[in-house]
């Protein structure tokens, strides 16, 4: 058997030699030394190493496409060294085949069968090339070179350069269904509702939450400069959030409901204006304004061009119904839910995360506050429509986020009718590693640990003991059961995105 190979099959060996004796042809030149000092680049991935170490120096998907690069490069060069040139020995060329000006020196000892550099080249170049398909173009000439210096130098048969190739463009395709590629995200997309234009605040009650996260003494001053007639009412610490709101939404001579405050506040002032049937104005009060940013009205020149020029979305409102209390008495409280609502760990993760990304960026603060959230804490057991699970994290956003990961960021679209169910679980063999992996790679979204779904209702309930459910951003500690369902386009709100359909 190891002599059969070591000859190769007669065929495949009369090409080689046929090929082989062409290349020895060609006269001597500068081509000569090119192709040599680009096989010696090409030597344990140096010259892909380079690549990729520029490429990471660009953040988003040149970092994201030199690191599928990489891993692809390894599988291959792993396949083939550790794999084929042990189970396919085979005699490289020998100095008789080709012209001594044109023979590498030293020749590799290891086996001739695949070429360790055409994989490497031709997997780093697909890998990349998949996250990056224009650099993946412009890679494929040099990948080229890499195979064919190989024989050009002696140190592969023609075959050697295929098969070697071959495993390349394998191990990349391999890898992307293991690290799948990022589904497209929308652009921002919105559906116009008919709201007044409204100018210098006449028509406009706002409410002002004193405890939102941007609140100043000079709060209420400012905001009456710029909507002199407007009703304005400041509600205090201590007071009943949705009672005062309530009440600011029914002044007389109300045509729309205004709030400044954190998303918690927002949430109570859109159930608002969909009970009073008011369009709702979001002020970007609050510490992060999560929906103010999807909206485009995170700045109060935002805000107050839309008011004026009357442009409005409609957008969907989650509903949830929560059961607190004993089981034998519970006790039933119903809310909206704008954004998002979480079991387990996710607020944690989103506190750290927003701490660090001012010094560190997005990235970098995500991919720390990953590790740090999913070392240290525990995961919560609960039933999610009437099946068992542990998890870490059970986030529902109120429309589809993107990324498709762990840490949602955006949400283009305001009334695709649906909630975003991410769930990560503790279930599995080795879950917190295979996360901690998963965090570190950037693949939690094609993790096994990870489960992802969308869905119009969804009901969770506690397993023992009682649940902390987050919506929007406030704490529901003693939550036993919570049902959420979706109601389509139920709240009209401006908002300053030119995209309106």
């Amino acid at each position: 058997m190891r002599r059969f190979l070591g000859k190769g099959p007669r065929h495949v060996a009369r090409l080689d030699q046929f090929l082989v004796r062409a290349v020895s042809r060609q006269p001597q030149g500068d081509h000569d030394d090119f192709f040599r000092q680009l096989s010696a680049a090409a030597t344990k991935g140096k010259l892909w190493f380079g690549v990729a170490g520029v490429l990471a120096s660009f953040p988003g998907r040149p970092r994201r496409a030199a690191l599928h690069g990489l891993l692809a490069l390894g599988v291959a060069s792993g396949v083939t060294n550790l794999v084929f040139k042990t189970a396919l020995p085979r005699t490289r060329p020998q100095p008789e085949h080709l012209p001594v000006f044109r023979f590498v020196h030293p020749q590799p000892v290891s086996s001739s069968m695949p070429s360790g550099h055409s994989a490497s080249a031709v997997a780093f170049a697909v890998g990349a090339g998949m996250v990056w398909p224009a650099l993946g173009i412009g890679l494929a000439p040099v990948a080229a070179g890499v195979a064919y210096s190989r024989v050009h130098t002696g140190a592969h048969w023609p075959s050697d350069v295929v098969f070697g190739s071959a495993l390349g463009a394998g191990a990349a395709l391999l890898t992307r269904k293991w690290w799948p590629a990022k589904p497209l995200e929308p652009k921002p997309r919105r559906t116009a509702a008919e709201v007044p234009a409204i100018a210098d605040g006449e028509g406009l009650s706002i409410a002002v939450n004193t405890l939102g996260g941007s609140y100043t003494p000079e709060t209420g001053e400012l905001l009456r400069q710029i909507f002199p007639k407007a009703h304005i009412h400041e509600i205090a610490e201590g007071d009943d959030v949705a009672a005062e709101i309530d009440a600011v939404a029914t002044q007389p001579g109300t045509v729309a409901l205004g709030v400044w405050g954190g998303d918690g506040t927002v949430g109570t002032a859109a159930a608002a204006a969909v009970g009073h049937s008011l369009p709702l104005l979001v002020l970007p009060g609050g510490t992060l304004n999560h929906f103010a940013r999807d909206l485009g009205t995170n700045s109060m020149d935002d805000a107050l061009a839309a008011l004026t020029r009357g442009e409005a979305a409609l957008v969907d409102l989650g509903h949830v119904v929560v059961e607190r209390g004993l089981p034998e008495l519970p006790e039933t409280t119903e809310m909206a839910m704008l954004n998002t609502a979480s079991v387990g760990v996710y607020p944690n993760l989103v506190r750290r995360r927003e701490r660090l990304q001012p010094a560190l960026g997005k990235p970098l603060a995500g991919l720390l506050a990953s590790l740090r959230t999913f070392g240290a804490n525990s995961p919560t057991t609960l039933t999610v429509d009437g099946r068992r699970h542990k998890l870490w994290i059970l986030y529902l956003g109120r429309g589809r986020y993107y990324p498709s990961d762990h840490a949602p960021l955006r949400r283009p679209i305001l009334d695709d009718g649906v909630f975003d169910l991410r769930m990560i679980s503790a279930d599995e063999p080795f879950a917190r590693a295979r996360l901690l992996w998963a965090v570190v790679t950037g693949t939690v979204a094609a993790s096994k640990v990870t489960h992802l779904s969308e869905a119009t209702g969804i009901t969770v309930e506690s397993v023992g003991q009682p649940l902390v459910l987050a919506v929007d951003g406030e704490p529901k500690p003693g939550v036993r059961k919570a049902v959420f369902s979706v109601r389509s386009r139920e709240l009209r709100v401006y908002s300053a995105l030119p995209e309106v359909d």
